[in-house]
């Protein structure tokens, strides 16, 4: 596929799919995080037969971390395809707002400050305009297509 053609895919995607796709990776990423915090904390004694104290404080902390990513992400995506909407434009302007509102609104209720609201949003914001305008991507093209299986046929060789 050529750029032209992931491009017109890219675009056939809805926002709220974009916004629930966001949403759902930010709460896989944060359960395992969850996960591996819960492992870095002490865990409560388990008694005698009795090993539910420390599944449930581990359950506990998966959910906080996962809805915390989720919230996140979905905040963060749906700014972003709301504002590339009514700007019609494609820049890092529109992850940039996305990242302050998303670190502004969910991080700063759980800061419970202001300073720590505007701090998060502005951490998020300055990250995303970086990577955006910076033209970094998780996917590299470099024009060739690897398949699974050779199609070239081999000669039989025989010993």
């Amino acid at each position: 596929m050529d750029q032209a053609e992931l491009r017109q895919m890219e675009d056939e995607t809805s926002p709220m799919m974009k916004t629930i796709k966001g949403a759902t990776s930010g709460l896989v990423a944060g359960t395992i995080w969850g996960t591996i915090v819960a492992t870095w904390h002490d865990v409560p004694r388990v008694e005698r037969r009795i090993a539910i104290p420390g599944l449930i404080r581990t359950l506990k902390m998966m959910g906080n971390y996962g809805m915390t990513f989720a919230a996140v992400g979905g905040v963060y995506i749906g700014v972003d395809q709301v504002m590339q909407k009514y700007r019609m434009k494609r820049d890092f302007v529109n992850g940039a707002v996305g990242g302050f509102i998303a670190g502004a609104s969910v991080l700063g209720y759980k800061g419970r400050s202001i300073s720590s609201a505007i701090s998060a949003g502005a951490a998020l914001a300055v990250t995303s305009a970086v990577i955006d305008a910076g033209g970094q991507t998780t996917r590299i093209d470099n024009g060739k297509e690897y398949y699974p299986y050779s199609l070239k046929k081999r000669p039989n060789v025989e010993s």
